[in-house]
């Protein structure tokens, strides 16, 4: 699956990691008790991530998903990334990422989704 954003959106990304040598980049998301998880990804990875999304196995995570259905990919939302600071020596950055099932219907057990539907 193809994932758009707008090209604006990549260069400032793209300048920042750049600017800040990163070298790691964590998506994150939370489980439906909104405990925070993580994947991290080698920066040479975030192209591919930003284009298609990262698989996960979703029945790894309390409430998600059952082991035959488990298939679940990230979508990194671009507003949100951020270097972390107290990691410069690990040149980490992180972005949240929303949840999504294979067919790119976003996942109804993401906390994030459950919020921007009552919004």
């Amino acid at each position: 699956m193809m994932i758009a954003y707008k090209p604006e959106e990549l260069e400032r990304i793209d300048e920042t990691i750049k600017r800040n040598d990163i070298r790691f980049i964590r998506l994150q998301f939370s489980d439906i008790i909104g405990s925070s998880k993580q994947i991290t990804i080698p920066v040479d990875y975030w192209e591919d991530a930003v284009s298609h999304g990262v698989w996960f196995d979703g029945s790894a995570v309390e409430g998600f998903a059952r082991v035959a259905e488990s298939d679940m990919y990230l979508k990194p939302d671009l507003d949100t990334f951020t270097v972390i600071p107290w990691e410069m020596d690990l040149s980490t950055a992180r972005v949240i990422c929303d949840v999504y099932t294979p067919d790119g219907v976003p996942f109804e057990g993401d906390p994030r989704q459950v919020l921007k539907r009552q919004l």
